[in-house]
């Protein structure tokens, strides 16, 4: 049995329910940011399931699955995979930008992987867009779960 297992959860000492204090006080602030990775997370993860579809694509227009194209395509899918479990640090953001640059520069040898690319960079860049606006609403205290009426 782990230790975890063993560890009660955050807010349920004493009785209480998960949330909130023994003595009644408020919830600690709902963090934003934890929410965003994972969409982020959800983002990562639907572009590699994308990757796998394109599988077959790179099997007929391209060298086979079993070419550098192939391997490179699924290399990348499965770091888009390990990502997920790195977006807590903030280095991996400039990371996902290099594995989309990668998917562009398919467009070289193959189109359809490279148009694969330009639309997820669009995504991504739409993400880190809305990461940037939450981030500044946060700083000024305007969002929602921030006010007290």
């Amino acid at each position: 049995m782990s230790d975890d297992a063993a560890q009660p959860e955050k807010g349920a000492e004493h009785g209480a329910e998960a949330g909130s204090d023994a003595d009644g006080s408020a919830p600690p602030p709902k963090d934003p940011m934890k929410s965003f990775r994972g969409i982020m997370a959800g983002a990562l993860i639907m572009e590699a399931i994308t990757l796998g579809l394109a599988l077959p694509v790179v099997a007929q227009l391209g060298g086979g699955v079993t070419s550098a194209e192939g391997w490179l395509t699924i290399a990348v899918a499965v770091a888009h995979l390990a990502a997920c479990g790195l977006l807590r640090f903030a280095w991996i953001r400039p990371v996902i930008l290099v594995l989309q640059l990668v998917l562009i520069g398919f467009v070289v040898t193959l189109v359809a992987i490279g148009i694969i690319g330009v639309l997820f960079l669009g995504v991504w860049l739409y993400l880190f867009w809305l990461r940037h606006d939450v981030a500044k609403r946060m700083a000024a205290g305007t969002l929602p779960s921030q006010q007290t009426s």
